[in-house]
């Protein structure tokens, strides 16, 4: 777990609402790539780890023949399921309101299971494990996320970035300088070292593969306002009884910076690390 940081059911508390809009897409061709390297038949079994609304679980849907997705936000699998039937997939989606940590094996057992920018929240030595368990022999775990290493400037596009220092810096005015998370803070952030971790679970890897981004995004304020009330360190609830001024004053920043209401972005490129549990001993 994060150092000096205990999770707590709050943690995306008020969030779920936000999240489809708010957050930005994963780099097209995601689904596509991830087909290729897992080469699904259509009759295995995903798990979502930290599902979150079901942005991967049903992206992946299609090519297998039941996705499970897990979270501990009630209001996340909530609208997950929402989801699930807008598309038409309800018929093979599961969703299970747990921690990770509470995975037990009477899930039955997985193909593949996906981590979209989850993993960090947990215990990970203890996830790992049971994920390994959960896996068939050369079974998959596949971390998703963004590509951190890129700049996605907006030279070109038709109306003004995004002004994230700005709306960083009005969120410490309003929460403090120190990075809010459920109940606790995040003096030192949220941890690395997942590769070590991995390897001491049993898993071989990891083979990483790049899905470009870059393309021209649209977004306007009230998708802004939403990304921010999606992200764990801006949760609606953290602001109490402050929470509607901190919406006005967002919204006056942002009419600031666009007085038209649209801004430009380009989507992140995103960075999947596939990881395997030892193939089956021959008979």
């Amino acid at each position: 777990m994060v150092v000096g940081w205990e999770w707590d059911d709050t943690l995306f508390a008020g969030a779920a609402p936000y999240y489809t809009r708010g957050r930005l897409p994963y780099a097209p061709g995601l689904a596509e790539t991830l087909a290729g390297v897992l080469a699904p038949d259509g009759r295995g079994r995903l798990l979502d780890v930290g599902c979150g609304p079901g942005t991967l679980t049903l992206l992946l849907a299609p090519f297998f023949g039941e996705v499970v997705g897990v979270d501990p936000d009630r209001e996340m699998i909530a609208e997950a399921g929402r989801q699930a039937s807008r598309r038409g997939v309800a018929h093979k989606a599961r969703w299970v309101r747990a921690r990770a940590e509470e995975l037990a094996p009477d899930l039955g057992q997985f193909t593949a299971a996906v981590f979209g920018q989850s993993f960090h929240w947990m215990d990970r030595e203890r996830v790992a494990a049971t994920i390994r368990d959960l896996l068939g022999p050369g079974g998959a775990l596949v971390h998703v996320c963004d590509l951190k290493t890129e700049s996605r400037g907006v030279d070109g596009l038709p109306h003004p970035a995004v002004p994230y220092e700005a709306i960083a810096e009005l969120v410490r005015h309003y929460l403090g300088p120190v990075r809010r998370a459920g109940q606790g803070v995040l003096t030192q952030g949220t941890p690395g070292g997942e590769r070590e971790i991995l390897t001491r679970a049993g898993f071989s890897g990891p083979r990483r593969h790049v899905v470009p981004g870059g393309q021209a995004l649209e977004r306007t304020q009230d998708d802004v306002v939403a990304w921010v009330f999606s992200m764990s360190f801006s949760a609606p609830h953290l602001f109490g009884p402050h929470r509607d001024a901190f919406e006005a004053a967002l919204r006056e920043l942002l009419r600031q910076a666009s007085p038209r209401g649209r801004f430009s972005e380009r989507g992140p490129s995103t960075e999947v690390s596939v990881w395997r549990t030892a193939p089956a001993s021959p008979p």
